[in-house]
């Protein structure tokens, strides 16, 4: 597996984020804040359909998962990281490599299983070969019943999802979804959520691609749709942007002490918003986007003026 490009970025930003932070809190003149204690609990929100509670902080394993050569004692710390701060969405697929048999192996390690929600997806959406697709996902989770199945990056608007509800019927999953990060296909993929109504729709979203607030995100609010948010930190250009920059003292206000937290809460602050899933193999990052997920979310004013700030940085 290639080395991440995104670890070293965020590890500066982070530094220097928590290097302005002692700065703001001692210059006089300024309004005094405080970031959110570690202590505080994570925040949770329901599944529109049934009214579970769970995390708005969940784990992706898209990029620094795939490979089973790699540093398994980083990725056990994350799941350690996850489970110990309030987390329990892992999202993973059959096509990120070794990342579900990875996933699997780790949570059964952990003995956390009952209280992790594993998120996985389908893309050979056939009857004939769909229930093998399942039981391979299956054996790599090490678990007998998928917490969400997803169909994977949705391109028709004809597609119908007959049989993922024959699985959460029998019991196999307990809920279904669909999933794009390609622009080209929201006007399909909400076709797909208004006819099919799924649990779930995963997509990506950050506060430099607000595509999908036009229409995919009110289209879930209407229909009760939960929403997860893949590509949180956009593939490490969020970082990229605001490297050396200091993070401004008034991000303090709704908790946000990194740019990290900055820009998930950004997404937080839409109540559409059910969890935010960033990708990380490093068990330090994981602890910040945790926190990201305490204190309270920005109110609308202040999400326009994070919007500004970070078009001005650009």
């Amino acid at each position: 597996m290639k080395h991440d490009p995104l670890r070293m970025p965020r590890r500066r930003v982070l530094a220097t984020g928590a290097a302005f932070g002692a700065i703001i809190r001692t210059t006089s003149g300024s309004r005094p804040v405080q970031a959110q204690p570690a202590a505080a609990p994570l925040l949770t929100r329901p599944v529109p359909r049934t009214s579970e509670a769970l995390p708005v902080i969940g784990l992706g394993t898209a990029r620094g998962w795939g490979s089973a050569n790699d540093d398994q004692g980083a990725r056990a710390a994350v799941v350690r990281a996850l489970i110990a701060g309030g987390g329990r969405i892992i999202d993973t697929a059959p096509s990120y490599g070794d990342a579900e048999r990875i996933v699997g192996d780790l949570v059964a390690a952990s003995g956390a299983r009952p209280s992790v929600f594993l998120a996985t997806k389908l893309e050979d959406y056939s009857r004939s070969s769909g229930p093998a697709v399942l039981r391979g996902s299956e054996q790599r989770l090490r678990t007998d019943k998928i917490d969400l199945m997803q169909l994977h990056n949705v391109s028709d608007p004809r597609q119908d999802l007959g049989m993922l509800r024959d699985w959460k019927a029998q019991g196999v999953c307990r809920y279904i979804g669909i999933t794009t990060t390609y622009h080209g296909d929201f006007d399909a993929v909400e076709a797909v959520l208004r006819r099919e109504k799924p649990d779930f729709i995963e997509i990506d979203y950050s506060i430099e691609d607000r595509e999908a607030e036009k229409r995919l995100i009110p289209a879930a609010a209407e229909f009760g749709v939960a929403l997860l948010t893949a590509e949180p930190l956009g593939r490490g250009r969020l970082f990229r942007a605001v490297q050396q920059k200091p993070l401004p003292d008034w991000a303090r206000e709704f908790g946000a002490a990194t740019w990290g937290q900055f820009f998930i809460k950004y997404l937080l602050g839409n109540p559409t918003v059910t969890a935010v899933i960033p990708g990380t193999a490093n068990p330090a990052h994981m602890e910040d986007n945790l926190a990201a997920g305490r204190g309270r979310p920005p109110d609308a004013a202040e999400r326009g003026k994070m919007v500004e700030l970070f078009a001005s940085l650009r």
